[in-house]
């Protein structure tokens, strides 16, 4: 059976090419983002058995504290792009200045509307790394920069 336009809309998931990413109030263009994970620790408890006579004690496995991510941002190197932005904003490190910023991983549908959001509160870089260089390839030089947040919270537009 043929599905509608409508129904294919609602009953195919979205492309994960078409997103945008948003540091602070800056739109920057990142050909790959990774690390959208929500973790937590977990504790381990034992407990004497409440029937007598069960052998060992009961195990019991909890939640414990979030963890915090590590989003990883990638993205191509042009001649007037925003490197010098990634550069000062990890360079503020050095001098103990690091601002913290709330980065969004927006989802677009085709019309480039958001669908979905993914925001990583108080953003802030710890490692930018740059291209391999290679005399052997043409590849394209990409640079990569890790963040670390206080957690990740998913909002759907």
């Amino acid at each position: 059976m043929a599905l509608a336009k409508d129904d294919i809309k609602t009953a195919y998931p979205l492309p994960v090419y078409n997103y945008r990413v948003e540091i602070g109030s800056d739109a920057v263009a990142f050909s790959e983002v990774s690390g959208l994970t929500i973790t937590y620790e977990t504790t381990t408890y034992k407990e004497s058995p409440v029937e007598s006579g069960a052998p060992g004690p009961r195990v019991m496995h909890m939640p414990a504290q979030l963890t915090a991510p590590t989003v990883t941002l990638k993205k191509g190197m042009v001649i007037g792009s925003s490197v010098s932005t990634l550069f000062s904003w990890i360079n503020a490190t050095q001098i103990n200045q690091t601002e913290k910023k709330d980065v969004f991983i927006r989802l677009m549908d085709e019309k480039g509307s958001p669908v979905i959001s993914w925001k990583v509160t108080n953003a802030f870089p710890t490692k930018l790394e740059a291209p391999s260089f290679d005399a052997n390839s043409n590849d394209a030089a990409i640079e990569s920069m890790e963040l670390m947040g206080d957690g990740i919270f998913i909002e759907e537009a």
